[in-house]
């Protein structure tokens, strides 16, 4: 509280004790003369006080109010007063000084609000914030007011501008705005292909029908533009109502049931371009939207909005596309590519692990053999690599020359030089982004679901988020290049990554997994020896055990932490993994997650079955990846603090999925 402040409040509880007193020395005089002297002297002393403070009190506001007129440049003094707009003075410390009657009438309800803190008036913000000119929207008295507050010697003017219709005005403008949904049906050509067409007729049906009825409910504009894909008109303010119901439209698709046929689940993509300046703007960011849909496995609604994009859904599993037309075009793009250069790099992501390492080690074989004349290295940091024990055995076997280290590599890149980035699209994961960016011809090959800080400057973007792993694409682009060109090393590293990715054919595997793997048995690969390269070390193994017995289970999921002994392990990112996988063995989990430290940062590994995503709940806490497998890097923050995060994140999605079920429900209803 002000001093002048207390002053203003000392001051009637003066006036109070003055009184008090005068009645005790009129009741003592008739008993002691004395004491009756006594009182007399404290009530005068108290009523001087209070006429003192009071002139005093008044003096400051008249100076105050008289700084504020000088202020508005030689303005008289009874110009305040008669000021169109509410106007109040208050001190440096908040306090109300002045006001005019405009603002007591229509602000302060009649109310003398003298000495009242300024705070309510302008939404509680910090008085100093506001005398840059800017102005503040405030509601008071069922009106909207912007307060622009000015700077004088003794105080802050503070001017209250009604423009309620012309704020009412460009909300409507804002809600109003046309917003363009492109909407897929994901899986439609897997209904074509295993269903029969009253199947298909009747997916398609119940699907419009669901879609025709969220667009009535929007009163916008409906329209198929082709098969399983159709183009929608709304407006904001149905778009926000729509957010709000946590895009209940999706779960809804979801639920349709088909009798007969495949059992396939129906899901769509839908891309929004919300906040564009013409329909055609918001047309074209919808279609990209629905590209970062498709590149994060489906199911799922993405908003773009410039340059940023917002994420709905995604809980259902990827739905694997069977055509191979798309590798093959890849392949003959990517020849023609490597053979206008001169040099080609091959890189995977920090830390690799075996499906970057083989994947990286299967386009070095291809590239190499099919065009000798080109030099081309796989660009690793083998100390950071978790692919060690592989990257030896490759070593040993005469391939020492095929590594490159980063800082070596920068020095071979020229104009014509190609950069091959497997197993990550993003900029910031590469194993080196400064080579990356001395790059102008960057390839990508990855299987990870899309994110929004992505490699967008890439002459080929070969992307496919329902393939297993990378050492899959790889295989598929091989067999359309030159497909003699894998030895029994080469087919055992691509079979690895292929292992590791699908926890040797478990999750995320499908018809082109099996048959790249029949592909690699027949290059040579040989089981038993791909088998050995996941083999541990009795401390790593002792680390896993204990990180499994020591998990703590919360909701459906199991939580892990590495102990600071562990966390010194140069392994303990592996074996964080590893332990993650296994806690998936354990009844009624559904998702694991081990909490590490790593090159001084904290880290979570996350594992499922696919029955929850741990890619949404890992990217509420800045990280990313798949459906079954994903990780996020909090940076330098304690175990504990990564710990309570991460149940804030599993907390959100479960209460996210828990709204999303209740509205489905009362619809059916």
């Amino acid at each position: 509280m002000s001093d002048l402040k207390r002053r203003f409040y000392i001051q009637p509880h003066c006036l109070v004790f003055s009184a008090v007193l005068v009645a005790l020395g009129l009741t003592a005089k008739r008993y002691d003369h004395n004491v009756f002297v006594f009182d007399m002297i404290l009530a005068s002393l108290s009523a001087v006080f209070f006429i003192i403070m009071a002139f005093r009190y008044k003096g400051y506001v008249r100076r105050a109010v008289k700084g504020a007129v000088n202020g508005m440049q030689g303005v008289n003094h009874s110009y305040l007063e008669k000021f169109y707009v509410p106007v109040v003075v208050a001190d440096k410390h908040g306090d109300i000084l002045w006001y005019n009657t405009r603002f007591r009438k229509r602000l302060a309800e009649g109310e003398d609000c003298t000495g009242d803190p300024i705070a309510p008036f302008i939404n509680n913000i910090d008085i100093e914030t506001l005398t840059d000119g800017s102005g503040i929207n405030v509601e008071l008295a069922g009106r909207a007011y912007t307060v622009i507050a000015s700077d004088v010697d003794d105080g802050i003017v503070f001017y209250y501008i009604d423009d309620t219709e012309y704020k009412k005005t460009a909300q409507l403008y804002n809600d109003t705005r046309p917003v363009v949904v492109t909407v897929s049906l994901d899986n439609r050509d897997d209904f074509e292909r295993n269903s029969s067409d009253d199947d298909v007729n009747i997916a398609l049906i119940r699907v419009e029908t669901v879609l025709k009825k969220w667009v009535n409910s929007c009163n916008g504009i409906y329209a198929k533009t082709s098969a399983g894909r159709y183009k929608i008109i709304i407006n904001e303010k149905n778009l926000a109502d729509t957010i709000g119901n946590k895009f209940s439209l999706l779960d809804q698709i979801r639920r349709i049931k088909i009798t007969g046929g495949s059992p396939l689940v129906t899901t769509i993509s839908a891309g929004i371009g919300a906040g564009a300046s013409s329909l055609m703007q918001s047309e074209e960011w919808s279609l990209q939207a629905l590209d970062m849909a498709f590149g994060r496995g489906g199911d799922q609604a993405v908003i773009k909005r410039g340059d940023d994009y917002e994420f709905f859904g995604g809980v259902a599993k990827g739905i694997e596309k069977h055509e191979k037309i798309k590798a093959r075009v890849i392949a003959k793009s990517l020849k023609e590519k490597i053979a206008e250069s001169d040099n080609i790099l091959i890189m995977g992501h920090q830390t690799s692990d075996l499906d970057a390492v083989g994947a990286a080690v299967g386009m070095w074989s291809v590239i190499s053999k099919t065009f000798a004349d080109h030099s081309v290295k796989i660009v690793i940091d083998q100390e950071t690599s978790l692919a060690g024990l592989f990257l030896k055995r490759l070593t040993d076997n005469g391939y020492k020359n095929v590594f490159m280290d980063p800082i070596d590599a920068r020095k071979t890149v020229g104009d014509r030089t190609m950069l091959i980035i497997v197993d990550t699209h993003s900029p910031t994961f590469v194993e080196d982004p400064e080579l990356y960016k001395m790059c102008k011809n960057v390839v990508v090959i990855d299987h990870h679901r899309m994110m929004v800080n992505h490699i967008d400057n890439a002459c080929i973007f070969f992307h496919e988020p329902f393939a297993s792993s990378a050492c899959e694409m790889v295989t598929q682009l091989v067999q359309y290049i030159n497909s003699d060109s894998l030895n029994s090393y080469e087919a055992e590293a691509l079979l690895a990554g292929i292992m590791l990715d699908t926890k040797s054919f478990v999750l995320r595997t499908g018809v082109n997994t099996f048959e790249a793997a029949a592909f690699l048995k027949q290059k040579g690969a040989d089981t038993v020896e791909v088998k050995r390269l996941f083999s541990d070390s009795m401390v790593s193994y002792r680390m896993r055990a204990k990180l499994v017995a020591e998990a703590k289970a919360y909701r459906s999921s199991a939580i892990a932490i590495a102990d600071e002994d562990m966390n010194r392990q140069k392994n303990i990112r592996l074996t964080a993994a590893q332990a993650a996988d296994e806690l998936l063995s354990i009844r009624d989990i559904q998702a694991s997650f081990v909490i590490y430290k790593s090159l001084g940062n904290t880290c979570i590994s996350a594992r499922s079955l696919g029955d929850l995503n741990v890619q949404l709940i890992m990217e509420r806490i800045g990280g990313g990846g798949h459906q079954t497998m994903a990780g996020a890097n909090l940076g330098k923050v304690s175990s504990e603090e990564a710990r309570e995060k991460l149940i804030e994140a599993i907390d959100s999605a479960a209460e996210q999925a828990a709204d999303s079920m209740s509205l489905i429900k009362r619809r059916n209803i």
